[in-house]
């Protein structure tokens, strides 16, 4: 009969080498944290530039521009999938860890939003909210993968967001725009670049 039982060098082997399949995918899928590093920045400043210089009321809008990304995210990974002949256990984690911090994001900016009856400058949370949330599944990311840039991110968003909270009395609203665009540049854009690096040094 076969035994199936692994000594602990095995088993530390093999969780070895799924951390390192993972490592390598996830080097590959730079694209889509410069995608959305990029739009987001661009968002960001685009809603500071409509409310600081125009005092559009509808400045938020501009984030309608990204359910275009979301529909080719979702093309472009169903793409992926189909090209890829294994799945490991990360790649799952790490996939839950996202929809994790996407379901939380909605149903915090949904209990801000619907505090405004509450107190007059509830929308000044949502700054500090929300990079606190983005930090959270680049930090874990970065910790599943051994990719220090997006541990580094992920740290940096967290103080991003305890500055913005420190200012909510101190800086206006449209200036706390801005600490968007800075969190993408430390969370997303550099460890995209430094992913896409890796990628084409190791290809």
């Amino acid at each position: 009969m076969e035994n199936n039982n692994f000594s602990p060098q095995e088993s530390l082997a093999l969780i070895e080498s799924m951390i390192q399949k993972a490592q390598n995918k996830f080097a590959e899928n730079g694209h889509l944290y410069l995608l959305w590093g990029w739009i987001v920045f661009v968002c960001g400043i685009l809603q500071f530039v409509l409310l600081h210089f125009f005092q559009y009321q509808d400045h938020y809008r501009i984030w309608m521009i990204t359910w275009l990304v979301v529909i080719y995210q979702v093309i472009y990974l169903k793409r992926q999938t189909k090209e890829r002949t294994v799945k490991t256990y990360y790649d799952e984690v790490i996939g839950y860890v996202w929809i994790s911090f996407v379901t939380a994001m909605f149903l915090i900016g949904y209990a801000i939003t619907n505090s405004q009856g509450m107190f007059s400058q509830y929308y000044m949370l949502f700054t500090p909210c929300i990079i606190v949330l983005y930090g959270i599944p680049v930090f874990l990311s970065g910790i599943l993968l051994r990719f220090k840039p997006l541990t580094i991110g992920g740290i940096g968003c967290w103080i991003i967001s305890f500055v913005a909270s420190i200012g909510l009395t101190k800086i206006p609203y449209d200036y706390q725009l801005l600490f968007i665009p800075a969190a993408m540049l430390v969370a997303w854009i550099v460890p995209g670049y430094l992913m896409r690096k890796k990628y084409l040094q190791t290809n």
